[in-house]
């Protein structure tokens, strides 16, 4: 009769430890440092991964710091200061011609076209490119993906920037909307929410979007070096997952509840600002849905870098592109 007892209050135990172990979620969680190239409502997808605490649910603790400009973004990730990069996939293509033996890899997409518009002194009903000619540029930095697509547009419009335009572009990036606003340049390329401020100030007019002509590209990714991906393949899916849900929140989402989330996040700038911004990038269709970079993206990306003589020589996109994660996210994240 004893031996039964024990028998029984084994079972009785062992089942206990069951239902108490399934009805525990663990608190233990993985920490990823990202350094961000600016602090962007571009990035409006991240945020929300952030406010909506879709990256605490995956059990990562974020930490975001932002990393002013491509090249102390790509030092900080090289250096193992950060632990994922959040920046213009062409960084990753400068440091492989540079050689490496630890290769960075874009592993989840986030915004898909050039984030940058079209400024000009009047309002203009109907505009045309050619008017850009002979006038002088304020454009952005020689080498970073905002001049390369803005010159890849102007080469589309038949406009040799080097030749046709007095270009100014030596002009640091947080300084180009204030030379603008003080009178420098006829027309100017500005990212929002400088563009949306400007035309509140009824300083200038927004008259196109450099990101609808330049088309599809992995505009800004989240990357990591290899050897992070090999030795951490759970973390980088947790995090893929996170922002896989975050980038079907922004899709689903109005734009009050998409600027709502953001805010913390911006609390400097006029909410109505946040708001013309966030429709703006989501009425062109900025805000990548999945985190895929596909190969005719990346192919654009060549050619607006080829066309802006800054590739030495074309990298294959299966070489510094893994969507393994991505694929997985988009196939198995819900709303």
């Amino acid at each position: 009769m004893r031996k039964k007892w024990g028998v029984a209050l084994s079972v009785v135990l062992l089942l206990s430890s069951i239902v108490s172990a399934c009805g525990t979620k663990s608190t233990e969680t993985t920490k990823v440092r990202i350094g961000e190239v600016t602090r962007s409502l571009f990035y409006a997808p991240q945020y929300v991964a952030l406010s909506q605490g879709f990256f605490k649910d995956e059990g990562l603790d974020v930490e975001l710091t932002t990393t002013p400009g491509g090249d102390k973004t790509m030092t900080a990730l090289l250096s193992n200061a950060i632990d994922v990069a959040l920046v213009g996939s062409e960084t990753s293509i400068y440091v492989s011609q540079q050689g490496s033996d630890d290769p960075v890899i874009n592993f989840a997409q986030l915004t898909q076209t050039d984030g940058t518009f079209l400024v000009a002194r009047k309002k203009v009903d109907q505009f045309d490119w050619n008017s850009l000619k002979g006038s002088v540029f304020l454009g952005q930095r020689k080498g970073g993906m905002p001049q390369m697509a803005g010159e890849f547009t102007l080469k589309k419009h038949n406009i040799d920037p080097q030749k046709d335009l007095q270009l100014i572009q030596n002009i640091d990036f947080a300084n180009i909307a204030s030379a603008y606003s003080s009178g420098t340049g006829e027309y100017v390329q500005l990212f929002e929410p400088q563009a949306s401020i400007v035309e509140k100030e009824g300083k200038g007019f927004v008259l196109a979007s450099f990101g609808v002509e330049s088309g599809h590209l992995p505009y800004t990714v989240f990357m990591t070096k290899q050897s992070f991906i090999k030795q951490n393949p759970g973390t980088v899916q947790k995090f893929t997952n996170a922002i896989q849900r975050a980038q079907l929140w922004v899709a689903a989402k109005s734009v009050d509840e998409i600027t709502n989330a953001v805010l913390p996040y911006f609390k400097d700038i006029d909410v109505e600002i946040v708001k013309s911004v966030v429709k703006r990038y989501k009425d062109q269709g900025s805000f990548a849905t999945d985190g895929i970079v596909d190969e005719q993206e990346w192919n654009n990306l060549l050619d607006v870098m080829t066309s802006a003589g800054e590739l030495k020589e074309k990298v294959a996109w299966k070489t510094l592109v893994n969507n393994t994660f991505a694929e997985k996210a988009k196939s198995t994240v819900k709303p």
